[in-house]
């Protein structure tokens, strides 16, 4: 299922510096789904914190909207090739999640973010810690639309946004680095645009 086209155009000197190499700057917010959208409302919504299989604590939407709301403006760089910067976020920080559980020190070094589609990606927990991500639920002062993950995504801007979940539904600590979706289909275990690791050999 990997398209090896997606390349990017390479560097011929004289780009922005916060863009990776391979990427090429974008204006607009490309919509990619590995499959439908789906539609949930916010009394449908939850979000479940787990180590391994045991649920540690469950949120309804109202609940997870009362927690600590931070601003993120960050660049983001997708797989196939495009770049976008300064993009405006508001949502939950993992730090704060994690807190409100009464977690302390994380009991993993590794976490599988999962979605209401069945998606799921893999993230190290030093990768979501420290300020570096969120559970996002706005985008330029907006709710999130359903096309961009609406109504909660994860956003972890450092890393290819396919790691980036749409659709959250949760976080699970695992105690390995257990493939997600499009890691299992030949894409790159960790993710790092600036090392351009897009592919598994990468």
């Amino acid at each position: 299922m990997v398209t090896r086209g997606f390349t990017g155009k390479g560097r011929t000197g004289g780009e922005d510096v916060r863009i990776p190499p391979g990427q090429h700057l974008v204006d607009d917010f490309p919509v990619l789904s590995a499959g439908p959208t789906p539609k949930v409302t916010p009394e449908q919504w939850s979000f479940t914190l787990k180590v391994g299989p045991k649920p540690v604590k469950k949120w309804a939407w109202d609940e997870f909207n009362a927690l600590p709301q931070t601003k993120m403006t960050r660049g983001i760089h997708c797989v196939t090739a495009w770049s976008k910067l300064n993009t405006a976020w508001e949502g939950v920080l993992i730090d704060n999640i994690l807190a409100d559980a009464g977690i302390g020190e994380p009991p993993t070094p590794y976490m599988l973010a999962h979605s209401f589609d069945g998606y799921s990606t893999n993230v190290p927990v030093k990768d979501l810690t420290n300020g570096k991500a969120m559970v996002a639920l706005r985008y330029e002062g907006k709710p999130l639309s359903p096309d961009h993950g609406g109504l909660a995504r994860l956003l972890v801007p450092h890393l290819y946004f396919w790691k980036s979940a749409k659709w959250i539904n949760g976080l699970q600590f695992t105690q390995k680095d257990e493939p997600g979706f499009w890691e299992l289909r030949g894409y790159h275990i960790y993710g790092d645009p600036w090392r351009e690791q897009r592919y598994t050999h990468d």
